[in-house]
């Protein structure tokens, strides 16, 4: 799939650990270093994370729990080794500098998906529409800011985490000072400045970061960092001052979300409206009354690939494409656009889309782009959580799925479909915040397995650019890439839609890859060698049992029935003919490139009746849910999930399936 190439890279994707050595920014003395952040120095004698954390703080008079809660909700205190977030912040105070390295389009304009995902009616014109880096936010300009504070080089508070967590302090110190409060010891006393650091301009957003941090210091936390040292912050009770926000003048958050009331979303409603004189030419969605008509099965997670600013303004364009909620990267804030008793225009696929809840997370740094913010993961889950608990949709890698999951609707669409949220999504992580994490089933020997490598180490090849010679920035992965033969110089597996040579490295080709969550069987295994059935051939990786990239997994597994050749795959769970009423077209039943042959055998994460959703009218009362008695398997079949007709499988379970021995 095309992807823009940007126009420049964000210096220093290598690793740079350094320690501010001179002038004003001395360190204090070792001996005057405190406890409430712990760690150990590095082996090369260098401060710890932890310690850089204590010396800015105390430099710049902000208490450490504060900067260290802070930080966590930007970064879990990852340095990223100086690559970007997925909306151009850097290091673990994430300091933004969006000209640094700026994508120039969005995720919708890119490609040739539709994103109706309807072949019934006229396809979407894409809309092109680059980022104006003439008004940016100022909350994607934070590195210029801390650069002006203290004296150091942008270039130096974008690789070096001394010097990134020295940005952050006295960006927090700038902003208690604005609030016309005094650079007190006391945490309590520091609620606007926090909320001023999150960037929101809305109420309910900067509160919701505000009390996100403060809950974070009450609860404390602890975890091993990427530079090898561990963080803690030992939880410290403290009951801030709520009513600081008032100092900050900020917008009152716009009333009538779909969404739980402490996470402060704002309603920036979708416009329905019709374009021209002809019945069908409307916008943008459609009107439904789920789940009363058709049951929400699916959440879609996406990322924009845009800023917060030009997002809201797609949405918000009759003739353009919807979602149901926008989540911004410094702060988690949510907009909702849609109710979910209507369909949006977003994952490519009207089948998923009639089905489905669309969740956009900003992000336009897909060029380079290498980690999402803490406090949007957080709020996504979060709002995931509550949606799921609501519409009855199960929390697994089944039914929260990936744009990038999401099948192709005919042949012709499969090599246009999307690719994000891309691997540098931690579904792992996602999933932890979620309340279910990924674990072992069953068996130790089963042969159906969950996908699970460690993300911080799984550091695949990656190229970010046009070419294998722009090579991404050293970073951890939630995907695994499957070569056609288990050996390391083995090119990667071909998936017959996309194009008929191997597929390739680029952090924009799924083609070949398995991600964490996602469930598979094994088919064969050589030594560290393990080979996953994989769009209709063998996909191996390196599965080293000292520090398995899988898990045991339990559940139900599909293999051709007995009798027949191959069965063909589905991109969509639509009816058979007979049962289109006379008045509505019917739609074809139309393979995908894909077929299921003998021997083989794929994860099932749901049965369905087929389903189409009629909806070519403005009014409601036009619209039409065709009900089948076609039966379908939903299987893991690629990194995109596929449909099969259940009669042309049988479904066996995972502990009935014979062990593939080493």
């Amino acid at each position: 799939m095309r992807r823009p190439v940007p126009r420049r890279r964000a210096a220093g994707a290598a690793a740079v650990v350094t320690v501010l050595m001179t002038g004003a920014l001395a360190a204090p003395p070792a001996q005057a270093r405190s406890s409430v952040a712990t760690g150990h120095g590095t082996s090369a004698g260098k401060p710890s994370r932890a310690e850089l954390f204590h010396e800015a703080g105390e430099r710049h008079r902000v208490p450490e729990t504060v900067l260290l809660a802070v930080s966590y909700l930007q970064s879990r205190w990852d340095d990223h080794h100086g690559a970007p977030s997925v909306d151009a912040g850097f290091g673990p105070m994430h300091l933004t500098d969006a000209r640094a390295a700026l994508a120039e389009t969005h995720h919708h304009s890119s490609g040739h998906e539709d994103p109706r995902g309807d072949a019934s009616r006229p396809p979407l014109v894409r809309r092109e529409t680059p980022v104006d880096q003439e008004r940016l936010p100022a909350s994607l300009e934070t590195l210029g800011r801390a650069a002006a504070l203290t004296g150091l080089p942008a270039s130096r508070l974008r690789t070096d985490p001394a010097a990134n967590i020295e940005g952050g302090a006295a960006l927090l110190a700038a902003h208690q000072r604005a609030a016309g409060l005094p650079l007190s010891t006391d945490p309590a006393q520091w609620y606007a400045a926090v909320a001023a650091y999150s960037g929101a301009g809305e109420t309910g957003a900067a509160r919701r970061f505000a009390d996100d941090v403060f809950s974070l210091i009450n609860a404390g936390e602890s975890r091993r960092t990427d530079d090898g040292t561990v963080v803690t912050l030992p939880p410290v009770p403290v009951r801030p001052e709520t009513r600081q926000l008032e100092r900050l003048g900020l917008k009152d958050t716009v009333p009538g979300a779909e969404c739980p009331r402490d996470l402060g979303c704002d309603w920036t409603p979708a416009p329905y409206q019709m374009l021209s004189e002809e019945p069908g030419d409307f916008g943008n969605h459609d009107l439904s009354n789920r789940p009363h008509n058709q049951a929400i099965d699916y959440i879609v997670i996406h990322d924009t690939e845009a800023t917060w600013d030009t997002t809201l303004e797609l949405v918000q364009d009759p003739a353009y494409v919807s979602w149901h909620y926008s989540l911004r990267s410094a702060d988690g804030h949510i907009a909702n656009h849609l109710r979910a008793k209507d369909v949006g225009w977003h994952a490519g696929n009207w089948y998923v889309n009639s089905k489905s809840v669309g969740l956009e997370h900003e992000g336009f740094l897909a060029e380079g782009g290498q980690w999402y913010t803490e406090a949007m993961y957080r709020t996504s889950a979060r709002l995931v959580r509550h949606l799921a608990k609501k519409y009855d949709v199960p929390l697994d890698r089944a039914h929260v799925i990936g744009h990038d999951n999401v099948p192709g609707t005919v042949p012709a669409t499969v090599a246009g479909m999307h690719q994000d949220p891309g691997p540098y999504w931690d579904w792992d992580h996602y999933f932890d915040l979620l309340g279910k994490p990924f674990k072992a089933q069953g068996k130790a020997t089963s042969s159906l397995v969950t996908i699970r490598p460690d993300y911080d180490s799984n550091a695949e090849p990656y190229y970010c650019g046009a070419t294998p010679a722009d090579l991404c920035p050293v970073h951890g992965s939630a995907s695994v890439t499957l070569r056609s033969e288990p050996r390391d110089d083995a090119p990667p597996v071909t998936d017959v839609g996309i194009r008929p040579s191997p597929g390739t490295w680029s952090v924009y080709n799924h083609a070949a890859r398995v991600s964490t969550g996602q469930k598979y069987v094994v088919a064969e295994r050589r030594g560290d060698w393990t080979a996953l059935w994989y769009l209709g051939q063998k996909g191996w990786f390196k599965n080293d049992p000292r520090h398995a990239t899988t898990l045991p997994a339990e559940g139900m597994v599909a293999r051709l029935r007995p009798g027949l050749d191959s069965a063909p795959l589905y991109g969509r769970a639509y009816p058979e003919p007979a049962a289109y009423p006379a008045d509505i077209p019917v739609q074809p039943l139309a393979p995908l490139q894909y077929t299921l042959r003998p021997g083989q055998f794929y994860s099932v994460g749901r049965t369905v009746n087929g389903e189409y959703y009629h909806s070519k009218t403005f009014e409601l009362a036009g619209h039409t849910v065709v009900r089948g008695a076609l039966r379908y398997h939903q299987v893991q079949f690629g990194h995109r999930i596929m449909f099969v007709r259940a009669d042309d499988v049988v479904l066996t379970s995972a502990a009935a399936l014979p062990r593939v021995p080493k």
